[in-house]
C-alpha cells in the first residue's frame, strides 16, 4: 500500500550560518507511533536536490520521516567562512548535525550517509552513541586510497570543461568553485592521506549496514568490508552488482531492499 508523502523546506541556524533543510513525511494513522527519522548526508558534491526522488522513494519504503540538509557552503546553504579544515567530517558532526538534531527536535534517529556523507553519518552515530537507531552508508570512503584518488584527479580534469561546471552551478551557485575545492584539494593535500575511519567505526554499537556498488570508481570493496568488520555492533556490508559510485541512483531498488530489511521490523 502506497503512502501519502508530504514535504517541508526550513532553514536552521548554527553559529556559521544557515542551513537549508527539507523533510518527507509518511501520512500515518493518529494511533501509530511516529519511527524515527533517517537523516540523509550528502556526497561532496552533493546537496538536497541532488538526492532526487530518492529521500520520497526512502520515506514510502520504510514509513519513516526522511530529513535532507544542505552542509555549509553547499546547495541552498549559506557560504562556508573560509577554507574546510582537515578535520570537517568530525566538525560537521559536531557543529552543523548537534544544531539541527536540537532544532528539529530529533531524538532517536537513523544517519544515513553516501561517500563521504557516510563517514559524517558514522561520526554522528558515534558522538549520539545512545540516539542512533542505526546507520547506513552508500559508496563511503573508509580511507584514503590510491584508487579514490584517481579518481578525483580524473574528475578535476573533468571540471576544466565549462559545460562540467555549469552543472556543478545549476546546484550551488557561485559556490560551485568553493565546492569543488573542498573536495579535491582536501583529499589531495597530503595532510588528508592518513585519515581513517577506524577510531569512529570501532565505537559503534549499532545497527550497520554498508553498501558499495561493484564498479565504485572512487574506492574499491575494502572500504564496506572495514566498515562493517570493525563495528563493535550488529554489521554487515552489500556489494551492489553493476552499480558504480551513486547506487541510490543508479538501482534505488537495490538500495531500498536491504535498507528495509534493516529497518521495518
Amino acid at each position: 500500500m502506497s503512502l501519502s508523502i508530504s514535504t517541508e523546506s526550513l532553514w536552521i541556524d548554527t553559529a556559521e550560518g544557515r542551513l537549508f533543510c527539507t523533510r518527507w513525511f509518511p501520512a500515518t494513522g493518529s494511533n501509530t507511533p511516529a519511527l524515527p527519522p533517517i537523516v540523509l548526508f550528502h556526497d561532496s558534491l552533493g546537496c538536497v536536490a541532488l538526492w532526487r526522488d530518492f529521500p520520497q522513494q526512502l520515506c514510502q519504503a520504510t514509513g519513516r520521516e526522511v530529513i535532507a540538509y544542505d552542509r555549509l557552503g553547499f546547495g541552498q546553504s549559506d557560504r562556508y567562512p573560509g577554507t574546510l579544515p582537515l578535520d570537517f567530517i568530525r566538525h560537521e558532526a559536531v557543529h552543523f548535525f548537534a544544531p539541527l538534531k536540537a532544532a528539529l527536535g530529533i531524538e532517536h534517529f537513523v544517519a544515513f550517509g553516501h561517500s563521504v556523507g557516510g563517514a559524517m553519518a558514522a561520526a554522528c552515530a558515534s558522538l549520539h552513541p545512545e540516539h542512533c537507531d542505526a546507520l547506513i552508508t552508500v559508496a563511503a570512503q573508509a580511507f584514503v586510497e590510491d584508487l579514490t584518488l584517481a579518481g578525483i584527479r580524473i574528475a578535476e580534469e573533468q571540471f576544466k570543461d565549462p559545460q562540467h561546471m555549469a552543472r556543478l552551478e545549476k546546484y550551488h551557485g557561485d559556490k560551485a568553485p568553493w565546492v569543488l575545492g573542498a573536495w579535491t584539494r582536501t583529499w589531495l593535500s597530503p595532510a588528508f592521506s592518513d585519515w581513517t575511519l577506524e577510531d569512529v567505526v570501532g565505537t559503534l554499537h549499532c545497527p550497520l549496514l554498508a553498501l558499495h556498488g561493484e564498479h565504485d570508481e572512487y574506492g574499491s570493496a575494502l572500504h564496506p568490508e572495514r566498515i562493517a568488520r570493525l563495528s563493535t555492533g550488529p554489521g554487515r556490508y552489500l556489494i551492489l552488482p553493476g552499480c558504480h559510485h551513486v547506487p541510490h541512483r543508479e538501482a534505488p531498488a537495490a538500495v531500498l531492499e536491504p535498507v528495509c530489511q534493516l529497518l521495518v521490523h
